[in-house]
């Protein structure tokens, strides 16, 4: 076979010498058709092995017809069904090699976001132990970070939340949008319970989020089962995290931690990214120009409910009880609560204001309101139990016999 040496010679000798194929031919030491061949090649010569048959060839046969009848049949199957006793490595790659024919692939489409278009939102548990309030921690399952990341400017934020829990999730959502100043046009989840999901191929928004939504004005998509695809950009800013925030930190408490993470993100967000060509800090403002405005008024969130006062004066809320000021115990009171303060209102005036805390189970007091009870607990002592009369002396009943001059009685007298 002609190497590649003797064949880039034999090209120049006839393109730059002008030589005939003859003159090449005898001092090149080959044939004048072995010239003629290199002169009208398209390229250099290259070795080619010759196929030689394989032991699946045999089976083909048996093999195509598994494959038009159940195309996503493994390829272990297909080896007990024919009676395969070879290497499975063997079968499966020609397996492989076959699938496409009778199983049409499933490409991965590209997407592109128009500015202001969409938002990805999603949970990220960070794989840490963090410490709360009153000695207590909260492992990875108990740290929701409420993510979101906007399609055209990749512009990333994040907040860690109290919970999961819809009035925690829509408080933590609006300071997202809050601190983005723009509505995304449409915000894209996955199947969270306080969210919605898919039932008989539609998706069921809950009301919590049509009347979120509704205020905003923008549209929220569900994603469907099984289909990680959708929210691509979104999952791989969680593995950003988990690869460049987390490590070497420590964390004293959520505030602590959502410091550092608000700093990191500022960082983040001015980072040139491959894809873009940019920073996100360099197309944010085009992002925000083509998103809707923020509401005039904000949408309600948190917790709020409506309840009497008990004698005990505390309120339960996330499975903690906070005091409240007993002066309007049996009196109508709202409570309001978000991701930072708990507190209560009577008529109009603040009767209780307490820092939440993330503890579970536990009994946060205020001195006030427990001094204020002891002093209203002797006042009620004192209205319904009034003072005991003083003692009066009780004479002997031998002082009105001697007055009376009644003689004694020793019972020895008949009756």
């Amino acid at each position: 076979m002609l190497s590649v040496e003797d064949w880039a010679e034999i090209r120049r000798l006839h393109r730059s010498e002008r030589l005939p194929i003859k003159a090449i031919a005898r001092p090149m030491g080959v044939s004048r058709n072995t010239v003629r061949s290199a002169l009208a090649a398209d390229g250099p010569p290259k070795y080619q092995r010759a196929k030689s048959g394989s032991i699946v060839d045999a089976v083909e046969p048996r093999i195509r017809e598994l494959l038009h009848e159940f195309p996503t049949m493994p390829a272990t199957v297909i080896a007990e069904r024919i009676g395969w006793d070879r290497s499975i490595r063997t079968l499966s790659t020609r397996v492989a090699e076959l699938r496409p024919v009778y199983l049409p692939p499933d490409p991965a489409s590209r997407t592109t976001y128009l500015p202001g278009e969409i938002a990805q939102c999603d949970f990220w548990f960070p794989p840490i132990t963090l410490p709360v309030d009153h000695g207590h921690v909260r492992t990875a399952t108990k740290l929701p970070v409420l993510t979101m990341t906007c399609g055209y400017s990749r512009w990333f934020s994040a907040l860690l939340i109290p919970t999961r829990g819809a009035e925690d999730l829509f408080a933590g959502w609006w300071h997202l949008i809050a601190g983005l100043g723009a509505v995304p046009r449409v915000l894209v989840w996955d199947g969270e319970g306080a969210i919605g999901r898919w039932r008989h191929r539609k998706v069921e928004l809950t009301r919590d989020c049509q009347g979120f939504r509704g205020t905003l004005g923008a549209k929220v998509l569900v994603c469907k089962p099984a289909d990680p695809e959708a929210k691509g950009i979104i999952e791989r800013n969680h593995d950003y995290l988990e690869t460049s925030f987390l490590p070497g930190r420590s964390f004293t408490g959520p505030d602590d931690f959502n410091r550092q993470l608000a700093a990191w993100l500022a960082v983040a967000n001015g980072r040139r990214k491959r894809s873009l060509g940019c920073a996100p800090a360099d197309r944010i403002d085009a992002d925000r120009a083509r998103m809707l405005e923020l509401p005039p008024v904000p949408p309600v969130t948190g917790w709020q409910y409506s309840t009497r006062l008990a004698r005990d004066h505390y309120i339960r809320l996330d499975s903690n009880d906070y005091s409240v000021h007993p002066s309007v115990i049996g009196r109508r009171i709202e409570v309001t609560a978000d991701l930072a303060r708990v507190r209560v209102w009577c008529a109009g005036q603040c009767v209780a204001d307490h820092v939440r805390v993330w503890a579970k189970h536990q009994t946060i007091s205020d001195s006030d309101h427990v001094k204020a009870a002891v002093a209203l607990r002797h006042n009620r002592i004192a209205v319904v139990r009034p003072a005991a009369e003083p003692e009066v002396q009780v004479r002997s009943l031998s002082d009105y016999d001697a007055m009376f001059d009644v003689p004694d009685y020793d019972g020895t007298e008949a009756l």
